[in-house]
């Protein structure tokens, strides 16, 4: 599951940080991040899948 995750991340990077971690916090500062940049946005993604 975490290789769709990441996928995903990659692609659309708030629908795999919600599909690890549901609207908190890390979902909202991802979609903040990704509207300032679609790399920072990629970047926190995969960081927030690959810690848990």
């Amino acid at each position: 599951m975490d290789i769709v995750r990441l996928l995903l991340a990659i692609i659309l990077p708030p629908v795999g940080v919600f599909l690890q971690v549901g609207l908190g916090l890390h979902f909202w500062l991802n979609i903040l991040l990704t509207l300032c940049g679609y790399i920072p946005g990629i970047i926190h993604a995969v960081w927030v899948i690959m810690r848990k």
